[in-house]
């Protein structure tokens, strides 16, 4: 398995340093890591092959190898994968969830088990946001590709994580001003940061089906 690191890390640790938040941002990350565990687990007992770990600023990222054979496995308009990725997808949520759940009976103060609830339920909320490629995005993408195909499910997803980060940013400005909190500015922009990523891979997509249906047209 490859591993890899995004360099803007640093920069997010030396923002957070400045505005003394760097304690939050470190448990934040140690309970991302646990929760990118829950999705090794699980992808390792749907029999997938784990490819990259990646660190990146707002977390931890594992990445799977896929097999021919999930794709002959028809599961409604889709394959067999699509349910892997389900299952995959909501094993981090549930992994912070279980901590939560453990934390509530742990022997420590209060103030501890405040931080590591507080921390997991950032992550959970954070991650079941419908924007691709969030957990939420890549279930709601699944659950599209089995009811629509894989087609339709790129075009719907594309258009629901574009009006979710439009909602998402008119409430986080609102709580910016509020409480004047520079980490939900920094979730927002890394959140269109990974939204344009996306939109642009859907476009090239596009593009690619456009000419092969052309192709197939001429022929």
């Amino acid at each position: 398995m490859r591993f890899k690191i995004d360099l803007k890390i640093f920069l997010f640790l030396i923002i957070f340093y400045f505005t003394k938040q760097i304690h939050i941002y470190a448990l934040i990350m140690i309970f991302a890591f646990i929760h990118e565990l829950g999705h090794l687990l699980a992808g390792v007992l749907c029999g997938m092959k784990p490819e990259k770990l990646e660190i990146k600023p707002y977390g931890v990222s594992i990445s799977f190898k896929l097999f021919p054979k999930d794709y002959n496995i028809k599961i409604g308009k889709s394959n067999k994968l699509e349910v892997k990725k389900i299952l995959v997808a909501l094993a981090g949520p549930v992994t912070n969830l279980l901590i939560i759940i453990v934390s509530l009976n742990l022997p420590v103060e209060f103030f501890a088990k405040l931080m590591i609830i507080y921390s997991n339920i950032l992550i959970t909320i954070f991650n079941l946001i419908p924007i691709y490629p969030l957990d939420g995005g890549r279930i709601v993408k699944s659950i599209l590709s089995i009811t629509f195909g894989k087609r339709k499910a790129e075009k719907y997803i594309n258009n629901i994580s574009f009006i979710t980060l439009i909602f998402v940013t008119f409430v986080s400005s609102i709580l910016i001003y509020i409480i004047e909190n520079i980490a939900i500015f920094l979730i927002v922009i890394v959140l269109w940061i990974m939204y344009i990523a996306e939109d642009i891979k859907y476009k090239r997509k596009i593009e690619i089906y456009k000419l092969l249906e052309k192709g197939i047209e001429n022929n």
